[in-house]
């Protein structure tokens, strides 16, 4: 992922010092650049040690951030004494870039509390915040309500905005392909794809028989069938499996990635079963798990709201995602649960490398010789964050849950993609999910980042968002 750029608005107040200004500013800066972020602020040619504190100074700043709009994913507002709350307020309207803000004040050292090294950025920093509130300004707090820079919990903070920053830009701008209808037996993936649009995620769609249409007119000495053929040969362990069945997965392959591509897709929804293996004669788990694994994330069964989970988790971590069902119970411990899938997850995901093998569920229906392409194995043990989305159609909005969990290492033989969770209060969240039917699949990452999501689902989208804790 590109280095991510912040616009940075430095406050100072003119009795209180103004070296405090001056080094403050510097120090912004100097922990910017070494968590890899640029930064774009005044200068001390342009305005009095490059802060914000008059209308004029408020304009050259909006000015600047508006010559950058493409770049700013955020704004920084720092307070290295108490501020001038107006002229930061002004610098934000005026810019109207429509991004996260994130306010943060220097501590006070009660050592030096006299007139020539004061801040009061503790009482400046309620003052801004009041004028953001007038003016109708979204904005995040940081964790506690004073912080140097260059400590672990700024450094902190910082990076859950960069990820708020990243699912906010990423989400209001989003295209999901939807590949064929979702299967009949599932209207639990029915979602509203005019909600999703007035949030700025456009659905584009795409009929099996286009794909299977397109994949038949590739022969098989064709370069990208080749290389596709080669990629999944090495991408699992594929012993066993068919030569032919292997080459209508790298045909199937081709074909997606070229609509992805042409379309200028951020993710994809497939019709994973039955039309595909009755019709076509593999699963596609395969090559929508290398697409997931090359932060493309791909949900099954046309799970549209699914895949946008899927992608605002890999936005907020830049990781790969997966989609699981919240499927069995465990022992009979309430804190813990079995997540699985046929399955499709990326590569990543799994603590050791993923066979290839048949889907054995619908096997017996299709026949084994139609369904190989799926990617076995157990997900690792380790912390991860959880996400749902769905569109509450009777409602009209867009609503969603997120939290944080771990997967454990206790026994469980089993088949397809698998893991044991383990997650505070489980028995309260399944209540949840269960009265506002949110769909039984999830969206899981192997990163903890569900307060940065809950922050850009919530306060910046505007979604009703629950924030299991």
């Amino acid at each position: 992922m590109k280095r991510p750029t912040l616009g940075v608005i430095v406050g100072n107040r003119g009795f209180f010092p103004d070296h405090l200004a001056v080094t403050g500013r510097q120090q912004i800066l100097s922990v910017l650049e070494s968590e890899g972020i640029d930064a774009v602020a005044l200068t001390p040619e342009d305005t009095r040690f490059g802060s914000t504190v008059t209308l004029d100074d408020a304009q050259k700043c909006a000015n600047l951030f508006k010559a950058h709009r493409d770049e700013i994913i955020g704004i920084l507002v720092t307070l290295p004494n108490f501020g001038e709350e107006r002229g930061i307020a002004a610098a934000l309207k005026l810019a109207d870039l429509n991004v996260p803000v994130l306010i943060q004040a220097f501590p006070d050292d009660y050592q030096k509390m006299t007139q020539a090294d004061r801040r009061d950025s503790f009482c400046g920093k309620m003052s801004v915040c009041n004028n953001l509130v007038q003016l109708g300004i979204d904005f995040s707090l940081t964790s506690l309500h004073t912080v140097a820079p260059d400590t672990e919990s700024f450094r902190q903070d910082l990076r859950d905005f960069v990820s708020t920053c990243n699912v906010v830009k990423g989400l209001r701008s989003a295209r999901i392909g939807a590949m064929g209808a979702r299967p009949a037996a599932f209207s639990t993936v029915r979602f509203s794809e005019k909600l999703f649009e007035r949030a700025g995620i456009s659905v584009e769609t795409l009929d099996l028989s286009e794909v299977f249409g397109q994949a038949a007119r590739l022969s098989d000495s064709d370069p990208a069938v080749k290389a596709k053929l080669e990629q999944l040969k090495s991408y699992s362990r594929v012993e066993g499996i068919p030569a032919e069945a292997l080459l209508k997965m790298a045909k199937f392959g081709v074909v997606t990635d070229r609509w992805v591509k042409d379309w200028e897709l951020d993710a994809t929804a497939v019709q994973c079963w039955t039309s595909m293996e009755e019709y076509f004669g593999v699963v596609p788990c395969a090559v929508m798990s290398i697409l997931s694994e090359s932060l493309m994330p791909s949900a099954c069964e046309v799970d549209v709201a699914g895949v946008v989970g899927m992608y605002a988790l890999q936005l907020a971590s830049g990781r790969p995602s997966a989609l699981t069902d919240w499927n069995n119970n465990y022992r009979d411990d309430p804190d813990k649960c079995v997540v699985f899938h046929c399955s499709n997850l990326p590569k990543s995901v799994f603590a050791e490398t993923p066979v290839m093998d048949y889907q054995a569920i619908i096997a017996g229906t299709v026949g084994k010789d139609n369904t190989y392409g799926t990617m076995n194995g157990r997900i690792k043990p380790g912390p991860f964050t959880f996400a749902r989305v769905m569109t509450n159609d009777n409602e009209g909005t867009i609503m969603a849950y997120v939290g944080q969990g771990e997967f454990t290492d206790d026994p469980l033989e089993t088949f397809g993609g698998y893991g044991v969770a383990h997650i505070p209060n489980l028995q309260v969240l399944l209540k949840h999910i269960c009265r506002w039917g949110f769909e039984h699949h999830v969206a899981v990452n192997l990163s903890q980042k569900a307060g940065a999501i809950a922050e850009a689902l919530d306060r910046y989208l505007g979604w009703d968002v629950y924030y299991h804790r």
